[in-house]
């Protein structure tokens, strides 16, 4: 965040964005490239449904909590360094699951450990782009970048054809060499914000400070159920059409996709509405719908059209949702503390999507179920909705008088 003119005029802002959301999907391209082979892990290995679902959840908890310390030193050393850095070292655990990672579980788990680098690339962006932007265009600018979250869609689409085109490995190399490609444009084109305000305290200090603010704690609920439940989908919705519904690998694998690409979609819808209209109205509203449509999907109705009319709803609506909570993000947190903030954020959006495929794999395996979970989903939305109404309204109001 800057008040630079230099920062917000001309075409440069629009470039550096087009390039943070590049980074963006790239490393969650890669991020995401266990999911859709967790059917073929689980019957080459013989994995229990727990086993795949904590496979696929590894790299996920992995990339939410690196979150919090990459955002605190994206406040230090600014985007133009950390876009390259994360892009390069998620290239080691892609290129180690490709070529060697394959054989056993815990294989798969070390190298799913490190693949949850790429996750973290998300506390990166969102402070090197609110610099760029002004105040009244940071909630459309940030949803635009969120939209790289789309990166886990280009996995679901392609992963599993290029496995069964080209081998095991094709997928991990195709991978390697757009991180690499990336992080070369990244090191020479990108740049931090003219006047950017950049964090002069100790990164301990400032990460204390961030904790008690309290934008910081209720964009953390907000976001884990908003994202969390996006992440949460993009992982275990292959495995849940599959045994829920009993479709190929291949039908789940594009139904996720098509779910992960309404949700991209409507990030900097959310984005921009909250611009107009205010974050606070945006969040009450999508998570009134997620409350409605997880209600109605956890009484396990057909696919086809109810079950496809809510699964899309709640795309849309955990979409704008994300969107939105960066917009409220971008007009509360203090400008040398908006990285850090986004990492503690990313942090909670990302292990709100850990917990639930762990959750579903052990009610399916309980109940032979999936309803449960679901219910639980809406209930979670419906206290989401009561925060939005009273404690986050209240401090928009607050932030409102005190400018």
């Amino acid at each position: 965040m800057t008040n630079a003119p230099a920062a917000t005029t001309g075409r440069r802002p629009a470039l550096m964005l087009a390039l943070a959301t590049l980074g963006f999907a790239v490393n969650f391209w890669a991020w995401a490239l266990l999911s859709p082979l967790g059917p073929r892990f689980k019957e080459l290995l013989g994995l229990s449904a727990g086993q795949q679902a904590l496979l696929v959840a590894v790299p996920v908890i992995v990339g939410s909590l690196g979150r919090i310390p990459v955002g605190a030193l994206t406040d230090r050393f600014g985007g133009r360094v950390m876009f390259p850095l994360i892009s390069a070292a998620t290239i080691v655990p892609v290129l180690f699951i490709g070529v060697a990672g394959q054989t056993s579980l815990s294989a798969l788990l070390v190298g799913g450990f490190f693949l949850g680098i790429g996750g973290t690339v998300f506390a990166v962006g969102v402070p090197f782009v609110n610099a760029w932007f002004p105040p009244h265009r940071r909630g459309l600018a940030v949803g635009i970048f969120g939209a790289g979250m789309g990166g886990t869609a280009i996995s679901a689409l392609t992963t599993v054809p290029l496995v069964r085109t080209g081998g095991a490995a094709t997928p991990f190399l195709i991978t390697a060499i757009v991180l690499a490609a990336y992080a070369v444009i990244a090191w020479l084109v990108l740049r931090d914000a003219p006047g950017r305000t950049v964090a002069t305290q100790p990164l301990l200090t400032r990460m204390s400070a961030t904790a008690k603010l309290s934008i910081t704690w209720q964009a953390c609920v907000l976001y884990a159920v908003a994202f969390g439940g996006y992440v949460a989908f993009s992982v275990y919705l292959p495995a849940y059409l599959q045994t829920g519904y009993g479709l190929e690998l291949a039908d789940a694998a594009n139904r996720m996709a098509g779910f992960v690409v309404l949700a991209v979609l409507a990030r900097p819808l959310g984005g921009w509405l909250s611009d107009r209209i205010g974050p606070v109205p945006v969040l009450a509203g999508v998570f009134v719908l997620i409350a409605v449509m997880a209600a109605i999907q956890a009484l396990t109705p057909g696919l086809v059209p109810i079950g496809t009319i809510a699964f899309l709803t709640m795309a849309a609506a955990l979409g704008a949702g994300s969107g939105a909570t960066f917009a409220l993000v971008a007009q509360a947190a203090p400008p040398d503390k908006v990285g850090t903030v986004t990492g503690l954020v990313g942090a909670a959006g990302g292990l709100g999507g850990f917990v639930p495929p762990l959750v579903m794999g052990f009610l399916y395996g309980q109940l032979g179920s999936y309803g449960l979970g679901l219910a639980l989903l809406a209930v979670t939305a419906v206290a989401t909705v009561v925060l939005t109404v009273t404690a986050v309204r209240a401090l928009t109001t607050r932030l409102a008088h005190a400018r």
